[in-house]
């Protein structure tokens, strides 16, 4: 089953099709509001709400169009909006994100992640966000504007410009 048939099903009533959109878009999901909170338990309850939304909204979703897209859109929807109602996450890359690791030049490369989450911290919501949507999430520009909701110049626009600061914090950062 691909994402079309399986927004047919669902918008004909047919949940057990859904699971295929969970299964497919749920690790993706759940990355993106992990480096978004900062959180486990606060990104699980954001990737859970933002399916519940995306079920219940499933009828006015336009078949063939991208559904990757549409449910990022959701989840970081529902993410700022808990931000708004309380304390702002901090981005972290520590052990949770990568797994149980063990070996040579693993404390490299947390010292690394965790030197990128700080970096990412020190941007504003809009960069951080579009570098997310970008790089760990792996959407394309047109992918970006369509979940942010803005235009693909203005995706461009605020990826180079979150480029240049990290860049800048991470260079500052290794001197």
């Amino acid at each position: 089953m691909n994402d079309s048939e399986a927004v047919s099903e669902c918008q004909a009533g047919n949940r057990e099709a859904f699971r295929h959109l969970v299964e497919n878009y749920k690790d993706i999901l759940f990355g993106t509001a992990i480096l978004m909170t900062g959180n486990n338990a606060i990104a699980e309850d954001m990737v859970q709400e933002a399916f519940i939304s995306a079920w219940k909204g499933i009828n006015r979703f336009q078949n063939g169009r991208p559904v990757k897209p549409w449910l990022v859109k959701i989840l970081v929807n529902k993410v700022l909006s808990n931000r708004r109602r309380g304390e702002p996450y901090k981005i972290s890359l520590d052990d949770n994100i990568g797994g149980n690791q063990s070996g040579p030049g693993l404390a490299e490369e947390f010292e690394v992640k965790d030197e990128v989450g700080r970096a990412l911290d020190k941007l504003s919501e809009e960069h951080r966000q579009v570098v997310i949507l970008r790089y760990f999430s792996e959407l394309s520009l047109e992918e970006i504007s369509a979940a942010m909701g803005c235009r693909q110049g203005t995706v461009k626009s605020r990826l180079h410009r979150a480029q240049g600061i990290l860049r800048e914090l991470l260079i500052e950062g290794n001197q």
